[in-house]
């Protein structure tokens, strides 16, 4: 079972100790998997404990859920077998029509379903939430039930500040969920800003080793709303397996390790890029001149994540090339893991004013951050992107 970390603990320690579990049989320091899916009944035909059918609950579950719900300070979490998922759930959740304000520069899966919600009944508007008057605006001319941000949003890594964004949200009688995939609670708690719901793809940091697809929505108190989002999972099956939530589990025991390392690297390579000839900019909220940087530093404790992002020179073609030229940054979709990725998000994305095909975006893993600078560095060079002359490989077979 779940053991509830000491109050006085560090994060760090916390993350640790509060699945420091025993499996009561065996006496095992790591708690067993509950596979189970039905339950029995007694003679009366009652229900012997509160657990009715796995679709909706299970012990393992809720283990994992309260262990994240302690780490974000909330009242509750509820997993899901994806971040696209546990979104969902919460719009998904409101009465119908309802209105929705969103920031525009977030994870496209989530802006391309929420782009399609009228067919739900829903309305939605895109706005610069970093913009604290456009906020403002847009609540003004149509008052929204849900403020939807993400703080560092992906692919910008743009912040907004969570703080100020409540206020306004909870002055026109909405809701505010922020999706914290990125920020990780090691550096922000939303709840303890003002937020009602916090989101996390766990797929990335949560879970970090790039096996398991899974989501989560941690309340900040207990509600209607709350209780439909629950039903919603159960009716619909939407729940994680109990073998991904025990992983899970085990992969958050890393968490701050994970997450400190990770973020320690994306700093230092950020402030190398940041004047490396090849490189045109490079967005990352630890950056002193990044538009957010201020904000990052009042609601981001302790570091700026492992995210950030290139934007080459030699634009769409040199971006291309140089994804294609690393060896130890992996090409795939997805952050948050062990490993480092690089990513032409412009070819995942398609057409995106949100995302210029000039731009990689690189999920800083664990190696030695020398190795990784060096790996970009070779690749450009072979390039001929550090004299300014781009060489397209691809000529040489022509």
């Amino acid at each position: 079972m779940y053991q509830k970390p000491f109050a006085n603990l560090s994060f760090r320690s916390q993350v640790v100790a509060g699945r420091a579990a025993t499996d009561a049989p065996s006496n095992g320091l790591v708690a067993p998997i509950h596979m189970a899916t039905t339950y029995t009944r007694d003679e009366s035909y009652a229900y012997v404990s509160d657990y009715v059918y796995g679709r909706s609950d299970n012990l393992t579950l809720r283990d994992t859920e309260a262990q994240i719900a302690a780490l974000e300070k909330g009242h509750s979490a509820r997993l899901f077998g994806s971040g696209m998922a546990a979104a969902a759930a919460v719009v998904l959740g409101f009465d119908q029509p309802m209105h929705v304000i969103a920031s525009s520069s977030m994870y496209y899966g989530l802006r391309n379903w929420l782009s399609g919600i009228a067919r739900f009944g829903h309305t939605i508007d895109f706005v610069e939430t970093t913009d604290l008057i456009a906020v403002g605006a847009a609540i003004e001319r149509r008052p929204p039930r849900l403020i939807w941000i993400e703080t560092p949003s992906n692919p910008l890594w743009q912040v907004t500040d969570i703080a100020a964004v409540a206020r306004l949200a909870h002055a026109a009688d909405a809701e505010l969920a922020v999706d914290s995939t990125v920020a990780t609670p090691v550096f922000t708690r939303p709840i303890e800003l003002g937020a009602d719901f916090v989101m996390h793809s766990a797929t990335k940091y949560l879970n970090g080793h790039s096996d398991v697809s899974a989501g989560v929505i941690v309340a900040a108190r207990p509600s209607e709303l709350w209780s439909r989002i629950g039903m919603l999972r159960a009716e619909l099956g939407a729940g994680l397996s109990a073998f991904d939530a025990w992983l899970l589990s085990r992969g958050m025991r890393t968490l701050d390790v994970r997450v400190r390392a990770q973020s320690a690297t994306a700093a230092d390579l950020a402030r190398r890029l940041v004047i490396h000839p090849a490189v045109a900019s490079v967005l990352y909220p630890g950056l002193p001149d990044h538009p957010g940087h201020a904000v990052a530093c009042r609601q981001m404790r302790g570091g700026f994540g492992g995210m950030l992002s290139i934007r080459m020179k030699g634009g769409s073609e040199a971006a291309l090339a140089t994804a294609g030229a690393v060896q130890l940054w992996r090409r795939a979709t997805s952050l948050g893991g062990v490993e480092s990725l690089i990513e032409h998000r412009a070819s995942m994305e398609g057409a995106s004013e949100a995302c210029p095909d000039d731009l990689l975006r690189l999920s800083v893993g664990i190696e030695d951050p020398d190795d990784l600078y060096a790996d970009l560095d070779r690749a450009f060079r072979a390039l001929g992107l550090i004299a300014g002359h781009f060489r397209d490989p691809s000529s040489d077979n022509a």
